[in-house]
């Protein structure tokens, strides 16, 4: 997740024109199921700071496709890949960081 200032803030400024968030019930579960992230915790880390947003050109075939670092309230470092669908943020994924993903964040906190 290189840094990139300009695509950051974009990005930002997206995620501040949302009014919320929207949820695909398997991914709701699957999130729970296979990382241990709540909904809740997910939606934290958009709000928390600092966070890192990049473009998860990757998975972006059919749609943008974004990537979020950030922490929980109580401190749980995670990554969100998410996109965004008129005005609602949709989580895609939500897991802890891996050890690359914390390097990419850095000790900011």
């Amino acid at each position: 997740m290189p840094a990139d200032p300009s695509r950051h803030q974009f990005i930002a400024t997206l995620i501040a024109a949302c009014t919320g968030f929207e949820w695909d019930e398997g991914n709701r579960y699957k999130n729970w199921e296979s990382h241990g992230v709540r909904e809740n915790e997910a939606e934290e880390v958009f709000v928390s700071h600092p966070i890192r947003l990049s473009d998860d050109e990757k998975h972006s075939q059919y749609e943008d496709r974004y990537a979020l670092l950030g922490k929980t309230k109580k401190n749980r470092k995670l990554f969100v890949a998410f996109t965004i669908r008129k005005d609602k943020i949709r989580v895609i994924s939500a897991r802890d960081m891996s050890e690359k993903d914390r390097s990419n964040y850095g000790e900011q906190s």
